[in-house]
């Protein structure tokens, strides 16, 4: 498993939200181009930028700071955060983004995104479902930024794509997420479990090292981080059998 740092952009400001509460945003004074410089440094060979303004709102305000990182081609960059349509897509990728993120398009607009995954390929585009656990325990899909509960199970929605070549996802609990509380390792057990052939991608609480472990054991592709590395939380030395290039 390989740990993939996080950026949350807002403003051109480097982030992070609690649960997704754009109410509750912490900000850092580091700014993008730095964090990048120093995760590459001591190992990351990914990068997960959210432009949170394209999520809530489609704003682009964030755009050319994006662009500006994938021109550097120091790190692969899997970028998410209003990529709703063909061209937006097409644009990230050719300014050099490794990877596109689609988020609520992949419950909305499943036909759109299933044609997506034809044409731009399955390394291309990573699908990325939030959920909320509910009373039932299932973990349903949240989508527009966090704020709407949808009727899909995570299962539903992974089942619309059985028949696409559909490789990356990446799944956060939304309430863990920004928490420090730990990762829902149960969740991505039960998620390999179904579908194996699925590289996925963990978000959500990681707080330290045992959680990258823990993450690994249950077979998860890669884990995203955020806060606890913006903190500081994890030693490096901890961190390093997660970074390919340390």
């Amino acid at each position: 498993m390989k740990l993939i740092p996080a950026i949350d952009l807002r403003a051109g400001h480097c982030v992070r939200l609690l649960h997704g509460d754009f109410e509750a945003e912490t900000r850092y004074p580091m700014d993008p181009h730095s964090l990048l410089t120093q995760y590459r440094e001591v190992g990351a060979d990914w990068l997960h930028i959210v432009d949170l303004d394209g999520a809530r709102d489609g704003s682009l305000g964030n755009r050319a700071i994006i662009v500006e990182l994938a021109a550097a081609k120091s790190v692969n960059l899997q970028v998410g955060g209003g990529l709703r349509n063909t061209a937006a897509l097409a644009q990230m990728l050719d300014a050099g983004v490794a990877r596109a993120v689609v988020g609520s398009a992949a419950i909305l607009k499943v036909e759109q995104v299933q044609a997506w995954l034809a044409h731009f390929g399955p390394e291309r585009l990573t699908l990325a479902f939030d959920v909320s656990i509910d009373n039932s325990e299932a973990p349903r899909v949240m989508t527009h930024g966090w704020q709407r509960q949808s009727e899909y199970s995570l299962w539903d929605a992974l089942d619309n794509y059985s028949a696409s070549p559909l490789k990356h996802v990446l799944c956060t609990d939304v309430g863990r997420d920004g928490a420090l509380t730990g990762p829902n390792v149960e969740l991505y057990r039960e998620a390999v479990r179904r579908y194996p052939q699925i590289e996925w991608q963990a978000s959500g609480g990681i707080r330290n090292a045992h959680d990258l472990h823990a993450l690994s054991e249950a077979g998860a592709a890669a884990a995203i981080s955020g806060k606890a590395l913006l903190e500081n939380l994890i030693p490096i030395e901890e961190l390093q059998p997660f970074l390919p290039n340390a």
